[in-house]
């Protein structure tokens, strides 16, 4: 009798630390499920926008052991008379611009500081692009291969079919609903496979239809850049933060690591999830215009930099134009293209005037007609009043 009641209270014991243990795991779960669902909320998006820890799991993206790169001073710019209305009505958190590689404005607002690593939602994008062109060049990827080369577990979905080029220039084809308004778009569940430490892989295999014939047409997809990931990760057999670390961030001197918002797996969230400072933003932005060299060494090759942000993509008339992973203004002269990410996010980089501009914001009315226009406008005077 003595044996089986020890034998019960073992089994009792055992089912409250698994019970314990359930719910612990489920209250992490929960916690970062309730985060999501008010991570855009007037009065938490700020706090919010700098710390994605809270809300999602992520993994640090090192700067590496090196010193940091300073950035210079150089004599402070006179914004346009709008400047002051532009930055409270747009809810910028912080604005900086560099003139021919030195600081010649930079500010906070919101209670934000210098330290803050703010999301960059789809800057990301151009980050990875950058990554890309190193595999690229290595001779690792073939940009007119099918992504079914480099990811197999897409074959019999519906990116089966769809080259590299496509998915680099939004032209997929792929059904995906990115209505960031709309709680049950695909890129809302897509946020909550992430919150719930869901696996990306398969949500983008579980994706069976298409509106298009691949290179049909362009139509910006965000699921398309985690496609971008994909064949990344499967050319090269790397995961994408420590390949981030290793070929980018570690070799510009940033002043932080950056990290990434990762789902259950540890892969990484390259379509929106890197955190970083506004002025490491801008020692890549930096890096960017001068070709893909910084600090006398060769980051990323100067000729993928001309093809990525060269207006390739089937953008059609009257829209901004697209390459790879890049933004081009529908009028604007070559050599001004740029980053961009929801809620006001901007890295503008104008060659002609040897201006590179970060923006960061928490506007929730991002998506209002205009909006975008204004941003845009108001970058392009600030490049051009220093010339």
């Amino acid at each position: 009798m003595r044996a089986i009641l020890k034998w019960g209270i073992r089994i009792v014991l055992a089912l409250v630390i698994a019970a314990a243990v359930v719910g612990v795991w489920k209250r992490e779960e929960l916690t970062r499920l309730l985060a999501v669902n008010s991570l855009f909320d007037a009065d938490r998006i700020v706090t919010n926008f700098s710390n994605m820890e809270s809300a999602f799991l992520t993994r640090p993206v090192s700067r590496g052991d090196g010193p940091v790169v300073d950035l210079p001073r150089g004599s402070g710019a006179e914004l346009p008379n709008d400047a002051s209305d532009w930055i409270t009505d747009f809810n910028l958190t912080s604005l900086l611009v560099m003139k021919s590689g030195a600081i010649v404005y930079e500010d906070y607002y919101l209670g934000t500081t210098p330290d803050d690593r703010r999301i960059s939602w789809s800057i990301a994008k151009s980050y990875i692009s950058a990554l890309f062109g190193t595999a690229v060049a290595e001779g690792l990827i073939d940009l007119d291969a099918p992504v079914t080369q480099y990811a197999p577990e897409l074959k019999g979905g519906a990116y089966d079919g769809a080259t590299v080029r496509n998915v680099l220039q939004m032209s997929s084809g792929v059904v995906f609903d990115e209505d960031y308004l709309d709680p049950d778009s695909d890129i809302n569940k897509m946020g909550r496979v992430l919150a719930l430490g869901g696996l990306m892989d398969d949500f983008a295999a579980a994706l069976k239809d298409r509106e298009a014939t691949p290179g049909e047409r362009f139509k910006y997809v965000s699921i398309d850049t985690h496609v971008v990931g994909m064949i990344l990760r499967g050319a090269t057999g790397r995961d994408v933060p420590d390949l981030m670390s290793e070929r980018i961030i570690a070799r510009l001197g940033q002043e932080q690591d950056a990290t990434y918002v990762t789902d259950g797996a540890g892969v990484a969230f390259v379509l929106g999830g890197l955190n970083i400072t506004t002025r490491d933003y801008a020692r890549f932005g930096q890096m960017i215009l001068q070709d893909g060299e910084w600090q006398g060494e060769q980051i990323i090759p100067a000729d993928w930099i001309a093809e990525s942000t060269a207006p390739s993509a089937l953008t059609a008339p009257g829209q901004m134009r697209y390459g790879y992973q890049w933004w081009m203004p529908e009028d604007a002269p070559d050599g001004i293209f740029l980053g961009r990410g929801i809620y006001g996010q901007f890295l503008y980089i104008d060659r002609n005037s040897d201006v590179v501009i970060v923006v960061t914001a928490a506007d929730r009315k991002f998506r209002e007609p205009g909006r975008l226009d204004a941003n845009i406008d108001i970058m392009r005077r600030i490049a051009e009043s220093l010339n």
